[in-house]
């Protein structure tokens, strides 16, 4: 499942809440019948303190549903099998989520999984000679925490610039890094390799974004999440420079985009496999 292939364009807003309707519908097509496909599917998002669920569905052609159950970082995973020798399945999700400003704060820890989890390094986020020199800035070094985050989604942008169709769901944090460019997914790969070397709890999202210029969109987003003494989780998203507002909709966390993947699974047989995705947003 790919991410967004570049930073949304957003503007000011002086609502404070909004309702959105979201509608992502995404299409396998292969080139003959599949005997058998499971698909990890984590696009239902869940009501906290700065959004709401009011509807939600997701309808499946070609395929069913198998069941649903809610995994180790609290995402709501439903489980989807093709039917059997077919070459289509279609996935669509749809429903209004209100949202309110929270200026990016999610607040506190829930569940059994430990802060010191959120430290851990996985193998999109390791980091490496490049990521020890970016948090050697003195941007990143002042006192107060919220500060020294901001200054690196600041660093993070401003060394990895973005650049389509460079990178994969298998790039490196470190890699891409290097390589000087990427997508929102790099960046937030980035962002958080970078604040755990720097002792804070961060864990990747994935959900959705409002923007100002078009209503449909190529796919879903991405952004950051760094632990903050005082306030609790709290987001940054590099690609715009801005904690998520009343825009964003939360829909998966996870330690890296493996573990917040909006569509993960497995296939059996050599048939190739094409994906067209479609996601609209609006008010």
């Amino acid at each position: 499942m790919p991410w967004d292939d570049r930073s949304k364009k957003i503007t000011a807003f002086t609502d404070s809440r909004m309702r959105l309707n979201i509608s992502h519908l995404t299409k396998y097509e292969y080139d003959k019948p599949v005997h058998y496909a499971l698909q990890q599917v984590r696009l239902t998002p869940k009501s906290h303190v700065s959004q709401t669920v009011l509807t939600w569905d997701i309808t499946v052609e070609g395929g069913r549903k198998e069941l649903e159950f809610t995994d180790q970082h609290d995402n709501l995973v439903t489980l989807i099998s093709l039917d059997e020798e077919q070459s289509e399945i279609g996935i669509h999700c749809q429903g209004e989520v209100e949202t309110i400003e929270q200026s990016g704060i999610v607040g506190q820890q829930y569940g059994d999984t430990p802060l010191w989890y959120f430290k851990r390094s996985t193998t999109l986020t390791k980091p490496g000679e490049q990521i020890h020199d970016l948090v050697t800035s003195p941007v990143v070094h002042t006192r107060d925490d919220l500060t020294r985050l901001h200054a690196l989604s600041g660093l993070v942008a401003k060394a990895l610039s973005y650049k389509k169709g460079q990178t994969t769901p298998q790039t490196t944090a470190e890699d891409a890094l290097r390589a000087g460019y990427g997508v929102c997914q790099d960046q937030t790969h980035v962002f958080l390799s970078a604040a755990r070397l720097l002792g804070f709890p961060a864990r990747y999202v994935s959900g959705y974004l409002m923007m100002d210029d078009r209503v449909e969109q190529d796919a879903s987003h991405a952004w950051a999440e760094a632990w903050v003494e005082s306030l609790g989780w709290t987001g940054f998203d590099v690609s715009n420079g801005i904690s998520p507002d009343e825009r964003y909709v939360r829909v998966a966390t996870g330690l890296d985009y493996r573990d917040a993947a909006p569509i993960s699974g497995i296939r059996i047989g050599d048939a190739k496999e094409s994906m067209i995705i479609t996601v609209h947003v609006h008010r």
